[in-house]
């Protein structure tokens, strides 16, 4: 841990470890936050870097952020000085190529992120306005003190988006895919969804469900405590094998889930998928009970059988948050192919520092013609809606 005496009382830490900053004092910040997710919980963070998941040897050593005035934490970020840029969605490949091209180091850069979950949400949780912008200035300082060429923020809330703004870093937009329940007449079942898709899309997911059904695949719903070590491994069996079949590693190991199981149980729910006594298939959901929104996470199957994925992926976690009456379901990074699922498309939000001034004005005038075709692109998927003129 290292310290750096601020102004006005305000104290700066460092932190080489979640385990250094008290989780209780974290999570309150945290709740205290409307765009506040499971995923930015101590337990959730701490679990990555203590089951081996997110460490230095695979680029995520910890250098996280506190800001403190008389011993009470008024401000807070997850940060890693990054050699890379894998797992984390919002992609710099191009910048990272032309730096090179230039002659020069763009890692390691500093990031502000929760590793290999593009969730939107708060990435800098403060008490109010003036400690986010406060903590933003010292992002922007540790990256000079450590001779990190930018800093970055990712998957950001709103007011996390407008406190950049205000601190002059560019702003970046990206697309998601989520399912809103109706705030006004929220759908009693999943039949009243599917009356209000277009006769296409409700066709083609009837079709997909009986083909499941057909193959004598039934589901049963686990939901926290109920998910036994043993529906954990298997689980985790169906989660390497849809990395097995990408040619790729796993980012969690097995220790990280016990460590949810055990630390954040409440926040999963899990879709079993039988045929008889068999089990072919799983997808696992993050819950928040209390702001009831749910999360699409991972998936995989030791078998294929027809469109079972978009059953466990989409229609079974959207049948069951309508009967609990969530009011939305994030189906994670990328996938126009969600939409004629019900999931509509919607911004992301990133923010960017860049110390050297001549590539901060390059990527300015690339983010403003990137963002001109997020919203033609946005617009465009908007006119191709799935659901029913009004």
């Amino acid at each position: 841990m290292r310290r750096d005496e601020g102004v006005d009382g305000y104290v700066i830490r460092l932190h080489d470890a979640p385990s250094q900053i008290d989780a209780s004092a974290w999570n309150a910040l945290l709740a205290a936050d409307p765009a506040a997710t499971p995923f930015m919980r101590h337990e959730y963070l701490a679990a990555l870097h203590d089951s081996g998941s997110a460490t230095a040897a695979t680029g995520w050593q910890p250098l996280f952020a506190t800001v403190q005035r008389d011993d009470e934490l008024l401000a807070a970020a997850p940060l890693y000085p990054k050699t890379h840029s894998y797992g984390e969605y919002v992609f710099d490949w191009a910048w990272a190529d032309a730096y090179r091209r230039h002659g020069l180091a763009y890692y390691p850069k500093l990031l502000g992120a929760v590793p290999f979950t593009p969730v939107p949400g708060a990435r800098l949780l403060a008490r109010g306005a003036h400690e986010r912008r406060l903590l933003l200035r010292a992002l922007r300082e540790i990256a000079r003190q450590h001779e990190l060429s930018s800093a970055h923020l990712l998957f950001l809330s709103d007011a996390d988006r407008e406190a950049a703004r205000a601190e002059g870093w560019l702003l970046r937009a990206g697309v998601q895919f989520h399912w809103q329940n109706p705030a006004a007449a929220p759908y009693p079942d999943f039949a009243a969804f599917l009356a209000g898709l277009q006769r296409d899309k409700r066709k083609k997911i009837q079709q997909e469900r009986r083909r499941v059904a057909e193959a004598g695949i039934t589901f049963e719903i686990l939901e926290g405590e109920a998910i036994t070590a043993a529906h954990w491994d298997f689980f985790y069996r169906c989660y390497t094998l849809t990395y097995q079949a990408h040619h790729s590693t796993p980012y969690l190991t097995r220790d990280f889930f016990t460590r949810m199981a055990a630390t954040m149980a409440r926040h999963w729910l899990l879709f079993l998928a039988r045929r008889g006594s068999e089990r072919v298939a799983c997808s696992l959901i993050g819950v928040d009970p209390d702001r009831r929104v749910a999360y699409g996470r991972y998936w995989g199957a030791v078998e294929h059988v027809p469109c079972l994925h978009f059953e466990a992926c989409y229609y079974q976690p959207l049948q069951w948050c309508i009967a609990q009456r969530y009011r939305r379901f994030e189906g994670g990074a990328q996938g126009e192919h969600k939409m004629a699922r019900g999931l509509l498309p919607v911004p992301t939000h990133s923010a960017h520092w860049l110390a050297h001034p001549q590539f901060a004005r390059a990527v300015a005038d690339f983010l403003e013609r990137e963002g001109d075709g997020v919203e033609h692109y946005l617009d465009e998927l908007n006119e191709r809606s799935p659901f029913k003129a009004a």
